[in-house]
């Protein structure tokens, strides 16, 4: 089935990490095809082979699939029984339904990531005011209350004070779960790439920087955490792919709290965290989930500096990013400028910097300048 270029990848969803991945598939003679919805998403920009279709609908996705080596994700939205179907055409997708749910659903997550014994909140699926203060009562307040289904980016998480809170969120219908609220110390990130034949790789543990629960900075490594704990923070995520059966990437966001490490979400594609990879590791995560899908030898992930910060683009009130552009070019020509094509509306995440060196503090102050006079045209 492959193209005059090489292997057929098939991606399901055209937006950032889509686009990025197209990069990647150019220089390892892969081709990519995107499933949109339109052609103004952000990878259909850039993508030769876009089928339009509804990720929802199976008639789009059989179409899609056919020609395809591999199908792959863009994002996690599409129904799980539709990806059952797929490989029961005999279409190798990756990864598979039975390791994505994790990703999807997040009362099924908890229930495996328990039963192997990976480290947890407490949590209980909850459906009642009732619920909830019962296990307010055992675990006490705050609680955290999360969407089963659908959430991200801080959408989708609420964090409850009080009974009273906790009704607003119930009021809405949507299926919950209640977990503890963990008092951490700071968010970490472990990516991790699987391939069918059971390799394993694992990047350097980094610390995530939050803001309105958006990731705004990715600091690679984590500053200042004991070898031990790194180590630790990789077998996990390692042990949770291979248990759960992820092909491909596979995301393991944590909190480092003063007893340990807790699990906080999965994600089984490209992710926020892995962007400064494109020019800080000796593979980028996009040729790693294309190499992993495409059952390829996996790629070193070692990184390219010492220290490498990415600050993500978060979009301000003057549209006009790209006037800005000269003065970041000109005032650090180190700097890597990475534009989503997404048309900028204030707090969406329309690209990301990466900088690169050996002193964090001064690697930050780099990437910060940047990001920030990129959105706002300002510095201090």
């Amino acid at each position: 089935m492959s193209g005059p270029g090489g292997p057929v990848v098939g991606m399901i969803g055209a937006g950032q990490l889509a686009r990025m991945t197209q990069q990647a598939a150019i220089a390892l003679g892969v081709e990519l095809r995107v499933l949109a919805g339109s052609r103004d998403e952000s990878a259909a920009r850039v993508v030769a082979d876009v089928r339009l279709g509804d990720h929802r609908d199976l008639s789009d996705l059989r179409d899609f699939a056919k020609g395809c080596d591999a199908v792959t994700f863009d994002h996690e939205h599409v129904p799980t029984e539709h990806i059952e179907a797929l490989l029961a055409d005999g279409f190798a997708v990756h990864p598979g339904a039975e390791a994505l749910v994790h990703a999807q659903d997040k009362a099924v997550m908890r229930e495996r990531l328990t039963a192997i014994g990976a480290p947890c909140p407490a949590w209980r699926r909850v459906a009642t005011a009732a619920d909830v203060e019962g296990f307010a009562a055992d675990h006490g307040w705050p609680v955290v209350l999360k969407a089963v289904r659908g959430g991200y980016d801080g959408r989708g998480v609420w964090i409850c004070r009080s009974a009273a809170d906790a009704a607003e969120v119930l009021a809405s219908g949507v299926p919950l779960l209640a977990e503890a609220f963990v008092p951490f110390e700071r968010e970490l990130a472990v990516l991790v790439a699987r391939s069918p034949h059971g390799q394993g790789v694992s990047y350097p543990v980094v610390e995530t920087v939050q803001r309105d629960g958006i990731c705004v900075e990715v600091l690679a490594p984590a500053p200042g955490l004991d070898p031990e704990a790194a180590a630790a923070a990789q077998r996990i995520a390692l042990g949770i792919a291979k248990d759960l059966g992820v092909t491909g990437l596979l995301a393991v966001e944590m909190f480092a709290t003063a007893s340990g490490l807790v699990v906080n979400e999965l994600a089984m594609r490209p992710h926020n965290s892995g962007h400064w990879t494109i020019e800080g590791a000796r593979t980028s995560q996009f040729e790693q989930h294309l190499r992993a899908v495409l059952d390829l030898p996996l790629g070193s992930p070692a990184p390219t500096a010492p220290v490498v910060v990415m600050a993500n683009l978060l979009g301000g009130e003057d549209p006009d990013v790209f006037s800005r552009y000269e003065h970041v070019m000109a005032h650090d020509p180190g700097i890597k400028v990475h534009f989503y094509g997404k048309e900028v509306r204030p707090g969406r995440k329309i690209g990301h910097v990466t900088a690169l060196g050996t002193d964090l503090g001064e690697v930050r102050a780099r990437a910060r300048h940047a990001a920030v006079y990129l959105c706002e045209g300002t510095y201090t």
